[in-house]
């Protein structure tokens, strides 16, 4: 170490060395600094420390206002704080997120439940189950235009042709809605389209309804200029359907192998979920800033109603996120079962696993 000049310092209260020579002084910071950084590095939680667990994630739908929870999630650092790696990709379909993880192809993902329950049992070996709801009311529905005859009224649906794409998982639960309300479909007709072109055929009138997702129907026919005024939303949940929503699915591989880690992402996706209802502009953005088609406006809108209708329902408020009514789940089981012959029917804990949940504190949102 470098030794002060010995001359005599008039400053007293540096005693009687002189002050460092300038160099010295900023060789000697630039040690306490690295000194300090070094500390920090030990004091550095322990998550850094250790090995991270990759998670390949698949959304059900391409980067829409609902992938803001989880991408709050991902960009707020809340999984790698629980010492998850995690990668999302979007899908083109709910039912693909579904078959994505039980091939494996995905670890975790977030799917319809019902899709996976007929999944389960058309494959009974693959023993994928979901370990949380996220959407504890589905936004199953029938959107159809005042201009073209349909009203709230069930009846107004006879005669009528529908757009409905066969991979939707909302035109899946048509033979539940039809028989839980007695609906005779004789007089109906169901054109087969593809999703690109659902909203532009109800928008322009060469089909007098579709099926879909609410969230994405109804603020898409907005965004193509049919006024709010001429749609007509159909929940399948405000007429009898009891069926929950999307949730989050693993593999079963990685479901055993990664027990903890399945936990951690429901813990963090849940912080994700509350910042998300806080600052919803904020999750619009990280939206955004994945795909340059979407437009700010729509997508606060789709936000607002998925949060609303679909994740912040009645039960959630009073319950917190995630879990489920076993009575109201073993129903759900019932009602596919009106339209789909299982070959085993699943009890409800086939289906659905509690024991990944956060507390029951930290899933209160509200």
């Amino acid at each position: 170490r470098p030794q002060p000049c010995r001359t005599p310092n008039q400053n007293a209260e540096k005693g009687p060395y002189m002050t460092e020579p300038t160099a010295f002084r900023t060789t000697r910071r630039a040690t306490l600094l690295m000194g300090v950084a070094g500390l920090a590095t030990l004091a550095a939680p322990a998550v850094h420390a250790q090995a991270t667990t990759n998670v390949r994630f698949t959304l059900d739908w391409r980067f829409e206002a609902p992938s803001g929870m989880f991408l709050m999630a991902l960009e707020k650092g809340y999984f790698r704080a629980e010492g998850l790696n995690v990668s999302i990709d979007p899908s083109s379909g709910s039912r693909e997120g579904v078959t994505r993880v039980a091939s494996g192809t995905y670890d975790m993902g977030f799917g319809d439940i019902n899709s996976m329950i007929r999944f389960r049992d058309e494959n009974p070996t693959v023993d994928i189950k979901t370990s949380m709801i996220v959407y504890d009311r589905p936004p199953f529905a029938i959107i159809g235009r005042r201009s073209r005859g349909i009203t709230t009224d069930l009846k107004s649906l006879e005669g009528k042709r529908f757009g409905a794409p066969a991979p939707d998982a909302a035109f899946a639960q048509w033979p539940i809605f039809r028989a839980v309300n007695n609906l005779n479909e004789a007089t109906m007709r169901f054109e087969n389209v593809g999703f690109p072109v659902r909203e532009p055929m109800l928008a322009s009138g060469e089909v007098d309804a579709i099926f879909g997702f609410a969230n994405s129907s109804f603020i898409n026919l907005k965004a193509r200029g049919v006024p709010e005024s001429d749609i007509v939303v159909l929940h399948m949940y405000d007429y009898g359907v009891e069926l929950y929503g999307n949730g989050i699915m693993a593999s079963p591989a990685f479901m055993q192998a990664n027990r903890a880690a399945v936990a951690a992402f429901n813990r963090g996706l849940v912080r994700g979920i509350r910042d998300t209802i806080a600052d919803q502009a904020g999750a619009v953005r990280l939206v955004l800033a994945r795909n340059d088609v979407a437009r700010q406006e729509t997508e606060a809108e789709r936000l607002k109603m998925t949060l609303d209708n679909y994740v912040l329902s009645p039960w959630v408020r009073a319950n917190g996120i995630g879990g489920i009514d076993p009575a109201r789940m073993a129903k759900a089981i019932d009602q596919i079962g009106l339209t789909f012959t299982y070959r085993n029917k699943p009890k409800v804990e086939d289906v659905f696993v509690s024991g990944f949940l956060p507390d029951d504190a930290a899933r209160r949102l509200v």
